[in-house]
């Protein structure tokens, strides 16, 4: 099943993560991190992993909350959002880190 943006691509490298992080902090946009079991990837919302981190512009901060959540939730998708606070809509979202199946 696909889950979002690149999820037709092989899973992506740290170095690659990391990319998608600074595009994000770049761009000015609010990050946040959800996640989901496996079987329920296709719902229109996932669980939020603590609260959007508003302001954030440290990429190991965000990187840091990514593996807590994943630490947390060893058998959940794990998904990257980016909100775009100008235009007030979501300018980035993709699963960076996959449940194994």
């Amino acid at each position: 099943m696909k889950i979002g943006t690149f999820s037709y691509l092989p899973a992506m490298s740290a170095a690659q993560i990391r990319k998608q992080v600074e595009y994000i902090v770049a761009g000015g946009w609010n990050p946040a991190i959800e996640h989901t079991e496996p079987g329920r990837e296709g719902d229109t919302y996932w669980t939020m992993w603590k609260l959007p981190m508003f302001g954030e512009r440290s990429v190991e901060r965000i990187l840091a909350e990514a593996e807590a959540c994943a630490a947390a939730h060893p058998a959940h998708h794990v998904r990257l959002l980016g909100y775009d606070n100008a235009r007030q809509t979501l300018g980035a979202a993709m699963v960076i880190r996959r449940a194994a199946t």
